[in-house]
């Protein structure tokens, strides 16, 4: 039997730490343009206390999303130990392109999987290089896009990426800014003999929900009153995507699970997308009471305290941090049944179920 297998990752964390205590000084209105009163240590600290981020990483002025990509693409090459050439495809999962520092404006032409075939030096016109917009859930449909291509024939090994610069795409005016940061994760996936019970993709599940839900994150003005009504920055109705996730996520992750056949009680870990603390909580809590369950302690690695929330890049850095032991308290081994997961804008929904 063949499987879709994660045989190397890497990530790239940008350097430039943004603490919670340097937005104490930044002017937040509402989505009518009235500012808040509220003093802003004590809006800050109720943040932290919902989404229980504490700092979060930028990339560097020189660095682009599709440079983040890149570095962290040669960490996962690395360790899989391939030779790029004879990589079939290059899947690259981001929302806003190359967005230059100090400019708002996207940049996705060419795309930015071709500038990370081109700057990983590799020559072969058979590594068909493109991009996938779906929200933050992108890097897990790329692993289950690549999944399907491979079980078609016509793939059979992948450079699955996420990266995102999105504190470049921010309104420093809306309290949501807060939650948004940088980074880039991806991993080499291959179509190998595993056996029945080998390493591989075993499950997966895809949700798309655009009716009243499709605007629940968009592009939006400003905030802030006498600002350029032209220019647009990222908006999200948090409460909205607070609900729709609780109520959602966990019965599709439900779902992936068993298509595998494998109980609740295997689970070894769930890589969810790092969206808010408070949510991911209460998304786990309702994935195993639908089982008449409870969540085991430390089921769920969680990177979103130091690194925010970066989007299409979460999920796989957080994986990349578990294998190489760089997630304290956390570690799977061969065998162990990990569940992937993640929702964002569409809305959209996915989850796939693991073998390590």
């Amino acid at each position: 039997m063949k499987r879709s297998v994660i045989t190397g990752t890497g990530s790239y964390i940008p350097t430039k730490i943004k603490s919670n205590n340097d937005f104490t000084a930044s002017d937040f209105y509402t989505e009518q343009k009235e500012k808040i009163d509220t003093p802003t240590d004590v809006i800050v600290e109720k943040f932290k206390a919902i989404t229980g981020i504490e700092e979060r990483r930028y990339a560097e002025a020189s660095m682009t999303t599709s440079d983040m990509a890149a570095l962290a693409a040669k960490e996962a090459i690395a360790m899989s130990g391939v030779d790029p050439e004879t990589i079939d495809q290059i899947i690259f999962a981001h929302n806003f392109g190359d967005v230059l520092s100090n400019t708002i404006q996207t940049d996705a032409i060419p795309a930015l999987a071709s500038r990370v075939k081109q700057l990983l030096g590799i020559k072969n016109p058979a590594c068909i290089a493109y991009d996938i917009l779906f929200g933050c859930p992108g890097w897990v449909q790329g692993l289950i896009q690549a999944d399907a291509f491979f079980k078609a024939g016509i793939a059979s090994k992948a450079l699955v990426i996420g990266a995102e610069t999105l504190s470049r795409v921010i309104d420093p005016h809306d309290r949501d800014s807060m939650i948004f940061s940088d980074g880039a994760g991806c991993c080499i996936l291959e179509y190998k003999e595993t056996g029945e019970n080998g390493a591989g993709i075993i499950g997966a599940s895809v949700q798309s929900h655009c009716n009243d839900e499709t605007y629940y994150i968009n592009m939006g003005c400003s905030n802030l009153p006498e600002s350029d009504k032209d220019v647009r920055y990222i908006k999200m109705k948090g409460r909205k995507v607070y609900e729709y996730a609780v109520k959602l996520v966990p019965p599709a992750m439900k779902e992936c699970l068993d298509k595998t056949g494998i109980d609740i009680s295997e689970l070894k870990k769930v890589f969810i997308h790092q969206a808010n603390e408070k949510m991911d909580e209460a998304m786990i809590n309702k994935l195993y009471k639908l089982y008449d369950a409870k969540a085991p302690e430390n089921i769920m690695p969680m990177s979103i305290q130091w690194l925010g929330n970066s989007s299409v890049a979460t999920v796989p850095t957080l994986l990349d941090l578990v294998l190489r032991g760089k997630q304290e308290g956390h570690e799977i081994h061969e065998g162990d049944v990990v569940l992937f997961a993640s929702v964002g804008a569409g809305m959209n929904i996915n989850a796939v179920a693991y073998r390590v």
